[in-house]
C-alpha cells in the first residue's frame, strides 16, 4: 500500500481538478467525512484545540495534542490522506524537525507551518504578529531536512499570515521564499478579495496554492467552483465539522433542559445506528474474518 503522502502527491498532480478537504477534528467527524467519500481530509488545529482541550485557537494546543489527534484520524483509513495543521512548528529548528518527524511517523500526508510568532492565533482573528522571514525559513528548512532524513515524501505547506498586516504582496513573497526553502504547496491566509486570490495563484505558479474557506471568517464564502475558477489546487473547509456539531449539540442539550428529552435531536438514531457510523460493521468483519464469534443478535 502506498504511503498516504504519496497518494496526496498524486492527487495534487491531477490536471484540471481541485482537491476538496472537509475539516475534521475527532474520530466521529473523520468517520462521517470518510463515509461521504472525500479523497482527503483536513485536520483543523482550531477544531483540535476546541475538541481536545476545550480551548480557542490561540496557540494553546501542543505538538503532542496535535500529533495524537492527527495520527488517530489518519489511522482510520490509511488510504485516505490527512493534511494536518502544525501551527508554527512549535518552536525553533529542533522543534520544527521534531514536528515533521512525528507527523511522518503518525502517517500524516501533509502539514502546514505558518509564519506567526509562537503565541499565535487563528488566521481569521485580528492582531496577528509575524516572525522575521529568515526565522520562518529556518522552520521550513528544518522540516524539509527532517523529511529528507526519514526518506519521506510528506507534503510541506507554507502558510503566510502576512496579508492582514503587510498586504498580499508580502504574503506571496514569503510563500515563494518558503517554497525555495523546501515547501511544496503555498497557503496565503486571510484572502479578502478575488483580485488578491487570483494574484496569489498567478504569482506562485507552478506551486499549487491552497485556499482556506473558513466559513464566516475574513475570506468570502466562495464555493468550490469559484475556487477552481480562480486557479486554486486544493481547498479546505475547517469549520465544516466543528460549527455544525457545536450548534447541533447546543440544540440537543437545550431540548433536554426545556423538554426533558433529546428524542427530537437524536432524530430516530439509536446507539447501534450511531456505532455503525463509527465503524461497527468494520469491527464485526475483522472479528468474523479471524474466526471470532462476536455477534449483536
Amino acid at each position: 500500500m502506498k504511503p498516504a503522502s504519496t497518494v496526496f502527491r498524486e492527487l495534487l498532480a491531477r490536471e484540471q481538478e481541485i482537491l476538496v478537504l472537509p475539516g475534521v477534528y475527532d474520530g466521529i467527524s473523520a468517520r462521517v467525512a470518510l463515509s461521504e467519500g472525500f479523497d482527503a481530509l483536513y485536520m483543523t488545529g482550531a477544531g483540535t484545540s476546541a475538541s481536545v482541550l476545550g480551548q480557542p485557537d490561540l496557540g494553546i494546543v501542543t505538538l503532542n495534542d496535535m500529533v495524537g489527534n492527527a495520527g488517530m484520524i489518519a489511522g482510520l483509513n490509511p488510504r485516505i490522506p490527512v493534511i494536518a495543521d502544525a501551527d508554527t512548528g512549535f518552536g525553533g529548528a529542533a522543534m520544527c524537525a521534531r514536528t515533521a518527524t512525528m507527523y511522518i511517523r503518525a502517517g500524516v500526508a501533509g502539514f502546514h507551518i505558518e509564519d506567526q510568532v509562537q503565541q499565535k492565533r487563528c488566521g481569521h482573528l485580528t492582531s496577528k504578529q509575524l516572525v522575521p522571514l529568515e526565522e520562518y525559513l529556518v522552520r521550513i528548512r528544518a522540516a524539509a531536512n527532517a523529511r529528507k532524513t526519514l526518506d519521506s515524501d510528506i507534503v510541506i505547506i507554507t502558510r503566510s499570515d502576512a496579508l492582514a498586516q503587510c498586504g498580499v504582496e508580502k504574503a506571496i513573497t514569503r510563500c515563494k521564499a518558503a517554497v525555495t526553502a523546501g515547501a511544496d504547496v503555498a497557503f496565503v491566509e486571510g484572502l479578502r478579495t478575488r483580485e488578491d486570490a487570483e494574484r496569489a495563484v498567478r504569482e506562485l505558479a507552478p506551486t499549487p496554492v491552497l485556499l482556506n474557506l473558513a466559513t464566516g471568517g475574513v475570506t468570502p464564502n466562495w464555493t468550490v467552483q469559484e475556487a477552481k475558477e480562480m486557479g486554486f489546487k486544493l481547498v479546505i473547509f475547517p469549520c465544516a465539522g466543528i460549527i455544525p456539531a457545536a450548534l447541533a449539540m447546543r440544540a440537543a442539550y437545550r431540548e433536554i433542559k426545556v423538554k426533558g428529552t433529546d428524542v427530537e435531536s437524536c432524530a430516530g438514531v439509536g446507539p447501534r445506528a450511531f456505532f455503525e457510523m463509527v465503524g461497527l460493521n468494520e469491527v464485526m468483519d475483522i472479528d468474523a474474518q479471524a474466526g471470532g464469534t462476536f455477534t449483536l443478535g
